[in-house]
């Protein structure tokens, strides 16, 4: 009974805009400890510089679907040396249901990744600690500014700005 909407004034049904999770997968995952043992020795001084890149990108697969990638790729370094780097792509299929036109763009490269980073976030801590590191927990991402950067760089270079430009 919940799932059927209710009818509006005029005895038609409204439905709510939607974004639905179809399927979330690990589409690459590779952690490098390319010092150990010595990398596992605790360290005098400083701790690590971490470095952290984040990407979206997507593809339309039906008239409603859409395959969001989220890549996460980082390192550790102490004294340019480095402790260990981690490279993820975490991606999860996505339907949009009566979503503005105008709106489908944004809601792919935000709202999907928005839902997709907790998983991700999980995964790259576990693999970090299995490499015999304290678990790497990423600070939130702010994907409506990465959006915004991501849709001036392509203003800047001239290129299309299509449903799936990124």
């Amino acid at each position: 009974m919940a799932d059927s909407p209710a009818p509006n004034g005029n005895g038609q049904a409204d439905e709510a805009p939607a974004i639905n999770a179809l399927a979330q997968y690990t589409k690459d995952l590779s952690f490098e400890n390319p010092n150990a043992p010595r990398s596992l020795q605790p360290q005098e001084g400083q701790g690590p510089q971490i470095n952290i890149q984040v990407n979206v990108n997507a593809q339309q697969l039906a008239e409603a679907d859409f395959e969001v990638e989220l890549t996460l790729e980082g390192d550790a370094k102490i004294n340019g040396d480095v402790l260990f780097a981690f490279d993820l792509k975490y991606a999860g299929v996505f339907r949009m249901r009566n979503i503005p036109q105008d709106q489908v763009h944004p809601a792919v490269m935000i709202e999907c990744p928005r839902l997709l980073f907790p998983f991700a976030r999980q995964i790259v801590a576990e693999a970090v600690r299995n490499g015999g590191f304290p678990p790497l927990y990423i600070d939130p991402i702010d994907f409506v500014g990465l959006y915004r950067q991501k849709a001036m760089e392509a203003q800047g270079a001239g290129e299309a700005t299509g449903p799936l430009a990124s």
